[in-house]
């Protein structure tokens, strides 16, 4: 996870709360009075009682009618959980806070956790199995895309997402997503100089005996297995730059730290084959083996200059611990 996520740049948005609108005027003199008087308020419960009359007791100000609109409307919250129900119970040092607009509660997310979020970019932790964004044939299919897009316009109907890279579906780790135009412009037309560091880690097949190396070729896409390659002319394609390092190895498979020089479509995968050493579970790309039930490649590393702020961020997660199991002494082995 992102190890100093509380200190990241940029301004970060407050979601327990939706941006500030102007209402419409009501002719009803209680809802004026209601809207003049609340602001965000917060107290303490200190004897067992129910909701409406805990509320009618603290907003004595305002009458019967105009507490019931507030609860009504999904302006109350109890530790932090929105509440409507009139006669829902109260405990003694249970939290009650009662906010100037409508609570809005983030929309559980599949398959992904985010680890940082402000008024530009979006970074994600995406597990392994999720559509970065979905292609013409899985129009109808979760991706992290569709999810994000859903959890922004949970707290503004016109917020967007827009597109920056892309990890594969069988790749988990950090990515990330832009909130507005300008940042993906951005980010795109400068990826090699805003991008700092994109580190992955690699479960290979085989004992790669070489502790450490750069893998260069010119890759193209067949056009109709539309499976990368390695093309052997030179200036033929796009140009493709992996460095790696050895992190543990056996006889029989190989975990390697996997850095990108260049970003271009199955690069990792492709190299990997290239050099004897399929990524394991990767049968598009030569594997023999589905040790881990899973691609062994994960995005962990993800550093950037920010589009807005300039400073530099950088997400790092844990490597999975299903790539350690090849690793593992078998029970009663020495």
């Amino acid at each position: 996870m992102q190890k100093k996520q509380g200190k990241s740049p940029g301004p970060k948005k407050n979601f327990s709360q939706k941006p500030t609108f102007k209402q419409k005027p009501s002719s009803s003199p209680s809802y004026s009075k209601a809207n003049q008087e609340m602001n965000t308020r917060q107290y303490t419960v200190k004897e067992p009682m129910e909701l409406l009359p805990f509320l009618i007791e603290k907003l004595s100000s305002l009458g019967r009618n105009s507490v019931k609109a507030i609860l009504a409307r999904g302006q109350v919250a109890v530790n932090g959980k929105a509440v409507t129900a009139y006669n829902h119970p109260l405990l003694p040092d249970q939290t009650v806070t009662i906010n100037k607009d409508k609570i809005v509660e983030d929309i559980p997310l599949a398959g992904m956790s985010i680890l940082h979020e402000d008024d530009d970019v979006i970074v994600i932790q995406k597990d392994a199995g999720l559509l970065s964004i979905a292609a013409n044939t899985q129009e109808n299919e979760i991706t992290a895309y569709r999810q994000l897009t859903a959890h922004v316009r949970n707290h503004d109907p016109k917020a967007r997402i827009f597109v920056v890279h892309r990890l594969d579906r069988d790749t988990s780790g950090v990515m990330m997503f832009a909130k507005n135009e300008k940042a993906q412009q951005h980010l795109q037309n400068t990826w090699q100089e805003s991008v700092k560091e994109r580190t992955y880690v690699a479960l290979v097949e085989g004992m790669v005996k070489k502790p450490e190396g750069t893998i260069s070729s010119w890759l193209k896409e067949h056009t109709k297995s539309l499976k990368m390659f390695s093309t052997p002319y030179p200036n033929d394609g796009q140009h493709a730059v992996t460095h790696y390092k050895t992190i543990q190895t056996n006889r029989s498979f190989s975990l390697l730290e996997v850095n990108l020089e260049t970003g271009r479509k199955n690069q990792i995968r492709v190299h990997m084959q290239d050099i004897g050493h399929p990524v394991v579970g990767d049968k598009k790309y030569g594997a023999k083996t589905k040790e881990i039930g899973r691609l062994g490649l994960h995005a962990r590393v993800l550093a950037f200059i920010h589009p807005t702020t300039g400073q530099l961020l950088r997400f790092e997660t844990n490597i999975p611990k299903l790539f350690m199991n090849p690793f593992r002494e078998a029970p009663g082995t020495k």
